[in-house]
């Protein structure tokens, strides 16, 4: 398998670089870098910004305003997105509901949701995990009973990450108790204005709020708001799932940073140098890089598949990306928290971060906080541990 890219890959690699540096606002892009909170404004910002370029839903399908792209082209344009610092597009909206609305969805649904979704005129989050329900998902306990033309559901969603901006919430509910864990789950819409929804926040290790408690209290969703079968909510949960995963494995997000390890401790002073001088610290930024080149590599293996997959059956593979994706994340995390040093440790700088994202302030004060909220991303999008079970049967065989 030749996986050099072609001329015009390059030239397409160049045309997104020079996009994404010249029409991304400068400030947002630092904020990403230096792992500060973005506001809710930077992330419309950014997104509307590529929604006009058409770039904000690419792997869409191009009936809804996706690409004509190769899975190649793809891939690249999500590195050099990363590596220029560019948020995301927001990933419950464009990585998430909105390719399930366009896979399973009605028409009626993918009318009037997929436009709001790619250009964020509706913010949306994952009602998936609960108290006692996260990485054995299918344990899920929040009931949706059918009264003619709606749902009633009740129950609890955790760890929605950025609920508190939210206008709606696509949830994974009980529609069926008596059927076995998988079968009895369907996916509903709901919009978080309804009554008897209520958010609270949750304040994590980094000091942030960032994600929440979601309550739903006998809360009516019209059964138009269902997507897909009654009951079948788990095979869209899981074509969701591999698409996170996926994107979980941020390749040009940890060369980002890796890039500005290198440049930081070229300018941090250690003994009568700096800690680039330190054979060790080099050496161990050597050994991450090492592995995120093996990492791409595989990704790249992935990538090439693409082409001659079902796009909506999830792929096994995706679970090794996550693995080893969200450990080299934590690595380089790990190594420009050691570049701070004890500058890192003044609480002031998580109060900094949380209360106000727009003032001035050193880069180690990002750094512990940065560290901190990476533990997440080995637990999120089915953990580590969960991903090694689906290798060992999907890939294995065991």
């Amino acid at each position: 398998m030749d996986l050099r890219f072609t001329p015009e890959e390059t030239a397409f690699r160049a045309e997104v670089r020079d996009f994404f540096r010249s029409e991304i606002p400068a400030d947002i892009r630092a904020k990403v870098s230096e792992g500060r909170a973005l506001a809710r404004e930077d992330y419309v910002t950014s997104q509307r910004i590529l929604n006009a370029k058409g770039w904000a839903v690419t792997q869409w399908p191009v009936a809804y305003g996706g690409q004509p792209w190769s899975p190649v082209q793809r891939y690249i344009f999500m590195e050099e997105l990363m590596q220029a610092a560019v948020p995301l597009p927001l990933q419950f909206n464009c990585f998430m509901v909105g390719p399930v609305i366009a896979a399973f969805g009605t028409e009626a649904q993918k009318r009037r949701f997929l436009p709001r979704i790619a250009n964020l005129d509706d913010w949306w989050c994952q009602g998936f995990s609960e108290p006692g329900a996260g990485s054995d998902l299918a344990s899920l306990k929040t009931r949706a009973v059918r009264e003619g033309d709606h749902y009633v559901v009740d129950g609890q969603k955790t760890w929605t990450t950025l609920g508190q901006y939210a206008d709606w919430i696509f949830c994974l509910v009980r529609t069926d108790p008596a059927a076995k864990k998988q079968a009895g789950i369907s996916f509903l819409l709901i919009d978080m204005k309804s009554p008897g929804v209520s958010v609270r926040p949750i304040i994590t290790i980094d000091g942030r709020h960032e994600v929440n408690e979601v309550f739903l209290d006998a809360v009516r969703v019209p059964v138009e708001n269902r997507v897909g079968e009654e009951n079948k909510g788990w095979d869209y949960a899981k074509f969701l799932l591999a698409n996170e995963r996926t994107g979980i494995a941020r390749i040009g997000l940890t060369k980002e940073r890796l890039q500005r390890i290198k440049r930081l401790a070229r300018e941090t002073p250690m003994g009568a140098g700096t800690m680039w001088d330190d054979a060790d610290f080099r050496a161990r930024v050597a050994g991450v890089e090492i592995e995120l080149k093996a990492l791409e590599i595989t990704q790249m293996r992935v990538v090439a598949a693409q082409a001659t997959r079902d796009a909506t059956k999830p792929d096994p593979a995706s679970s090794i990306l996550k693995i080893k994706g969200s450990e080299l994340q934590q690595a380089a995390t790990e190594l420009l928290l050691e570049l701070a040093g004890p500058n890192a440790l003044p609480a002031g700088g998580a109060d900094l971060l949380r209360n106000d994202p727009d003032a001035p302030f050193a880069w180690e004060d990002a750094a512990a906080p940065m560290y901190l909220n990476t533990r997440k991303v080995s637990i999120y999008g089915g953990s580590n541990e969960i991903q090694r079970n689906v290798i060992a049967k999907a890939i294995l065989d065991l």
